[in-house]
């Protein structure tokens, strides 16, 4: 299985401005720019790769964790999972440090202790932890 994604950019990292697009067409020609990277901390101007590579992370995550669920006879009602990327200056430039994941778990008939178990094992299971391997992934999971 092979996924693309097509990143245009025109002009220059302070001034320039880029658009995203998606195999899926979930994005198409979506807009990012330095500011919306670096300088809008609210977060509405464009997306950026660290957004998109936390809703990666939480998505991946959740589906791994549910897979483990419903293996263990308890298949989850809902799981919110959120990851918060974090891009610090670094060396002259700037570095992804960590996606902390959070989780709020809706798991009929299962034990805080198995379900701790079996989200840590989809933390450290699943396809984008497992890419994400050069930075720190912390989860703090919690049943509701």
């Amino acid at each position: 299985m092979k996924r693309h994604s097509t990143a245009i950019w025109n002009g220059s990292l302070g001034e320039g401005k880029g658009t995203l697009t998606t195999q899926s067409g979930a994005l198409d020609a979506q807009g990012y720019s330095f500011k919306a990277r670096f300088e809008d901390e609210n977060g509405k101007s464009g997306t950026n790769p660290e957004e998109l590579l936390a809703a990666a992370h939480a998505g991946c995550f959740a589906m791994q964790l549910s897979h483990f669920l419903a293996e263990n006879g308890t298949p989850a009602d809902e799981l919110k999972a959120r990851s918060v990327v974090t891009v610090e200056q670094a060396d002259g430039g700037f570095a992804v440090r960590s996606s902390a994941l959070t989780l709020e778990g809706k798991v009929p008939g299962i034990d805080d202790a198995t379900f701790q178990e079996l989200a840590t094992k989809a933390k450290e299971g699943c396809p984008i932890s497992k890419a994400l391997g050069a930075i720190d992934v912390t989860l703090d999971a919690k049943l509701v």
